[in-house]
């Protein structure tokens, strides 16, 4: 499953920066097949301890994360919604994107200007979230005028024209939110109400994560949005970081970034943080595979059937799963061996209704 994150921002925020580290961190994609690289896109692991110390248990042959795609979409101005700077194209990029990395300035440096002159955190993300809650709503808009349309060309018995009617309600209030300035994201919305927003694959119903570049003194110093950004955020995940420490983080060893991070008093690095969060804000959970060849996260959404997510492993195995076997991965460790964990009754079988839990260690059956 491949997760998408598009990083966006103003110009002279730190996003390029935070890019060049992702891409430093990118992964040897020849271990993963079917994935196609872009200059603008860097595919980096899903920090996992599990599979560390899995591979250790199994003497796994090599390990291998769960991912996640960066994107790195151009730099997006006032008026992006009417065509300023790259305007269409900025907006195009992004509604390929699973969720949104935005990239929010707060530090201040004296040979890098801000565009709008100010170091305004609050302001900065008004301005691109209205720019995304405007063209949502032209595209809201489009909609409504579409089924105006079908309502009056078709009869009253036309299931086109039925759908449209249904819609009208859910439409009018996204319009309406919009108009306000609100976030797609932000709402409570019924499974109707989401499964139209992503018919029309709106840029403010994806989930939001705001990435605040500090300096390396603000880092230090736990610095936290204050109220004014928290309701700027309306309720969306953040992770706070300073891109050009990551930067150079991502230039060195396990050894020696190991040793930095605990010079700076961090338990990990702010690039680790967000491919975490960008993990987990799409709802999304890790079930492990582990043996002599190779120990292996795979990915899933929160409350699949294990046939469903074992597609993760491979399309044909949802059609032909029989049963699996499953473990929690500490439970597997503590008992020493799979031999132990079978003696005890830990492994249990399941069929087909099975949820998948984050951290199952399974071994799926197939017939032909």
């Amino acid at each position: 499953m491949a997760l998408s994150v598009g990083i966006v921002g103003l110009p002279n925020v730190g996003k390029s920066t935070l890019f060049k580290a992702v891409t430093n961190k990118q992964v040897d994609i020849q271990n993963y097949p079917f994935t196609t690289i872009e200059p603008s896109v860097g595919v980096v692991e899903v920090p996992d301890e599990r599979i560390d110390q899995l591979a250790v248990f199994s003497r796994s042959a090599r390990k291998l994360y769960a991912t996640v795609e960066f994107t790195d979409i151009a730099g997006l101005v006032k008026g992006a919604s009417k065509g300023e700077g790259l305007g269409n194209k900025f907006l195009a990029n992004i509604r390929e994107v699973d969720a949104i990395a935005e990239v929010v300035r707060v530090h201040e440096t004296g040979d890098v200007l801000h565009v709008h002159g100010a170091i305004d955190p609050a302001n900065d993300i008004g301005v691109i979230n209205a720019e995304l809650a405007i063209a949502d709503l032209e595209a809201v808009v489009k909609r409504i005028e579409a089924n105006m349309k079908k309502k009056h060309a078709a009869g009253a018995g036309d299931l086109e024209a039925k759908k449209a009617m249904a819609h009208e309600p859910i439409l009018e209030r996204f319009a309406a939110e919009l108009q306000q300035g609100h976030l797609i994201s932000s709402l409570h919305l019924s499974e109707e109400e989401r499964i139209v927003s992503k018919e029309l694959n709106l840029l403010t119903a994806k989930p939001f994560i705001y990435v605040f570049n500090v300096s390396e003194s603000q880092l230090a110093g736990g610095w936290q949005p204050d109220a004014a950004i928290q309701e700027a955020m309306a309720g969306g995940k953040y992770v706070v970081m300073c891109n050009k420490l990551e930067l150079e983080l991502s230039e060195l060893g396990p050894e020696e970034k190991a040793k930095f991070l605990i010079d700076l008093g961090l338990p990990e690095s702010g690039l680790d943080q967000l491919i975490k969060t960008a993990y987990a804000v799409l709802g999304l959970i890790s079930f492990l595979t582990t043996g002599e060849k190779e120990s292996r996260a795979w990915t899933c959404h929160h409350g699949e059937v294990i046939p469903v997510a074992a597609r993760a492993i491979h399309t044909d195995f949802e059609r032909l799963f029989i049963r699996a076997e499953v473990i929690n991965w500490k439970t597997l460790l503590d008992s020493g061996s799979h031999a132990n964990a079978r003696a005890h009754g830990l492994i249990h079988t399941v069929g087909r209704d099975y949820v998948v839990k984050d951290g199952d260690v399974v071994e799926i059956l197939i017939g032909k």
